[in-house]
């Protein structure tokens, strides 16, 4: 059967369950992991710099280390969000779609809460070390502010998804709207992981 004749049969029959692609399918998850992977990259050479410009150097002038307090709850929260939006998800491919929005709401809520953390780690942090004062300052504060920026990205996503009138199969875009926003949300998750390692937890380890 042509690709015209597919969708003309679910257009003819509005209650079944439209014909999907699978070509079509697949466009939305490729074109998500491409970007996951591009932006992946942007935090490997940020992190590169940051080894680069390490505490050898005479434009390295760290006093203290970051302080664990703020950004091991907020690596906490990032963590079960990531769970919730992975049970959403299988919950949503089972056509269980209520289940699948509790999960939605959750992650935003958790999502959100990382954001109020966020700004008090900020605030505190900022009192002892600003981006201009040195080399340190200025790649801390581009690492964690970039991340922030993809966190936002992803709850606007979410909260796209969530207002999307269908998450199963559909014959025009989006596909799979749910499916690719987790994607999306537990690259920032995993970052975040990352970030906490080398930027907070590694600097109390050697100091």
């Amino acid at each position: 059967m042509s690709a015209t004749a597919m969708l003309q049969t679910g257009r003819d029959c509005p209650h079944a369950a439209p014909t999907v692609l699978e070509l079509d399918e697949r466009r939305g998850t490729f074109g998500m992991a491409l970007l996951i992977t591009a932006e992946s990259m942007l935090f490997v050479v940020l992190f590169a710099a940051y080894y680069y410009l390490g505490p050898q150097t005479d434009r390295w002038a760290i006093e203290e280390p970051p302080r664990l307090h703020y950004v091991i709850p907020m690596l906490v929260i990032l963590v079960v969000s990531s769970l919730v939006i992975y049970w959403g998800d299988e919950k949503v491919k089972k056509e269980a779609f209520g289940a699948g929005k509790l999960a939605l709401i959750v992650t935003i809520l958790l999502g959100c809460a990382f954001l109020a953390l966020s700004y008090f780690d900020y605030t505190e942090h900022l009192r002892t070390l600003l981006p201009q004062s040195d080399s340190y300052g200025s790649i801390f504060y581009t690492i964690v502010s970039l991340h922030v920026a993809h966190l936002t990205a992803g709850l606007l996503m979410l909260l796209w998804t969530l207002f999307q009138p269908r998450w199963g199969p559909a014959q025009f875009t989006p596909h799979k709207p749910y499916h690719n926003a987790a994607m999306y949300w537990h690259f920032v998750d995993t970052v975040w992981v990352f970030v906490v390692a080398i930027l907070y937890v590694y600097p109390n380890i050697v100091h």
